[in-house]
């Protein structure tokens, strides 16, 4: 296997981020959008398919040798270095012409994420980290700005994106997603990626939801570690294999867990 460093490979993601951002954003808002039902009931659009095809085509080209995991493609290969991509997160939002939405890619070798790309078009922003490097965040005309979680310490004074009521109820934590609300000042229902990068930016103080896929979680895990935070399942699992996600500033990880609990 050909040794690259890891600013190598984040530089590699953030190109390709950038092309799929021109794909992306001129497929949205279109009054051609192809729009398509999975066997999982969930929609695809035209505009998924062709930024996957986008990113998985680069990395064949610049990295020949490793794997890849997409949302929409599945896997191909099966070296240790694998990147996982998330061509639209949101695309419920996308074909509704709202514009919390994005483009995931990270890689992560041995099954743990060494980067993360956010990449957001239609609300002029992109984050990235590296094992290392730091979490960023640059948004349209500025200079990029290194990322940092909040310093909230005490439940009652933190704010909390649990993303999806039906999800925490389908799931069968209504009860306790309930209990977390009553424990925390401000509740809100940001979704999809934004949730975690405002976690990031220390925004809000932590986010959790169930019903996730690796690809979901790859390109968040190492942004919100390198700013600081943790990430875990809602059972205390590291990394994005787990189908559930609870992120936090750190400080008060251990405290949304008691709450929630352990099954």
């Amino acid at each position: 296997m050909t040794d690259y460093s890891l600013s190598d490979d984040l530089s590699l993601a953030l190109a390709l981020a950038g092309d799929a951002d021109l794909i992306s954003l001129n497929r949205y808002l279109a009054v051609d959008l192809v729009i398509t039902t999975k066997p999982d009931r969930t929609p695809v659009t035209d505009a998924d398919k062709a930024v996957e095809r986008s990113i998985r085509a680069g990395i064949n080209a610049a990295r020949p040798n490793d794997s890849i995991l997409g949302e929409e493609y599945g896997t191909e290969g099966d070296s240790a270095r694998q990147w996982i991509i998330d061509p639209i997160d949101g695309t419920a939002n996308f074909l509704r012409g709202v514009p919390i939405w994005g483009t995931l890619i990270s890689l992560a070798i041995n099954g743990v994420p060494v980067l993360g790309v956010v990449s957001s078009p239609a609300l002029g922003k992109r984050w990235w980290a590296a094992i290392g490097h730091g979490a960023w965040l640059q948004a349209a005309d500025e200079e990029p700005r290194r990322l940092a979680v909040s310093g909230v310490s005490d439940l009652a004074d933190a704010s909390i994106s649990y993303n999806s009521l039906k999800g925490w109820d389908e799931a069968g934590y209504l009860d306790e997603v309930v209990a977390l609300s009553r424990a925390v000042w401000r509740t809100r229902a940001i979704g999809e990626m934004w949730a975690y990068m405002l976690l990031a930016e220390g925004a809000i103080d932590i986010v959790g939801e169930f019903d996730l896929q690796p690809y979901d979680m790859g390109a968040i895990i190492p942004i919100i570690e390198e700013a600081g935070g943790t990430f875990t399942s809602i059972n205390g699992e590291v990394g994005p294999w787990h189908g559930s996600a609870l992120a936090t500033n750190g400080k008060l990880h251990d405290a949304a867990r008691a709450i929630i609990g352990t099954r």
